[in-house]
Formats: structure tokens, sequence, C-alpha cells
């Protein structure tokens, strides 16, 4: 797996802590990452969506020589802080991490509908979903490179 098109969304997107854990609705006051769960909760849904990416035959091809740990540690940091965590990404911009990989539209918009599963998956409520692909959509013009 290719570190950058997953790294985009999850900002990439997120084992520990079961569906539960993920709020359902806003509360006000809060921040995205505390609605999310915390830590654990996007740990959780990081772990669901790699697998997601991985087994999708649209996308995984991008992936094949990727370090999964590493990568899950990336997108738990870059969702976490996205989101208003205290954690901090560390990883290359998305445009150094996705220049030459050729990634189009249409494996794009496939990593977005696996996040999105994965989200589904542990029961992120719809406001933080929205939210969520709101703070990581504007990565796109960083990392597709074939409309």
């Amino acid at each position: 797996m290719g570190k950058g098109i997953v790294s985009a969304f999850v900002l990439c997107l997120i084992v520990s802590t079961g569906t539960t854990a993920w709020a359902e609705g806003g509360s006000k006051g809060k921040s995205l990452y505390e609605r999310l769960g915390g830590k654990g909760a996007i740990t959780a849904v990081v772990d669901t969506f790699v697998g997601k990416v991985g087994a999708d035959t649209r996308i995984n091809g991008y992936f094949a020589s990727t370090d999964l740990v590493k990568l899950k540690t990336h997108l738990v940091n870059q969702i976490c802080e996205a989101s208003g965590g205290p954690c901090q990404y560390t990883g290359r911009t998305m445009k150094q991490t996705h220049a030459g990989m050729g990634v189009t539209d249409a494996a794009f918009g496939a990593l977005v509908e696996d996040l999105v599963a994965a989200l589904d998956h542990h029961k992120v409520g719809k406001a933080e979903k929205d939210e969520l692909l709101g703070v990581l959509g504007p990565m796109k013009k960083d990392i597709v490179e074939k409309p």
C-alpha cells in the first residue's frame, strides 16, 4: 500500500475500543476529537479502514509496498490532530507523499468509500462523519494527479 493515499484520509483516517466508543451526534463545546471518542476510537477506525483498503482491489495496488504499522501510526496522528486532539502528525505533506503516484479521481473516491464504510462500521454519528470528511476533503487537490 502506498502511504499517501490512505494518509489523505485519515487523516487517514482509526483497535481497542469497540464500536460504541464513537459519539452519535455532537455535544456542544466538545471538540470533534472528543466526540469521536479520542485516540482509542480513532485507532479502531484506522485499523478497520486500512483492512478495507487492503481488500479493495480498486486501490490496494497503491499500497503494495507500504509499511502498514507506520501508515496506521501516521493516520491516527493525522486524524487526531485534524479533529482537535493532542496528537501531532509528523509525516510528509500530502503533495510530497503522492507525487508521481498517478492517483486518479476514481481511486480517491474508492478510498473515501472505504473510509466511510469504516466510520459506519464503528457507528460514527453523521455529524461527526461529515465534519471529519470536511476536514480531510480539501487534501484531494494535493493527492489526485489524474482527474
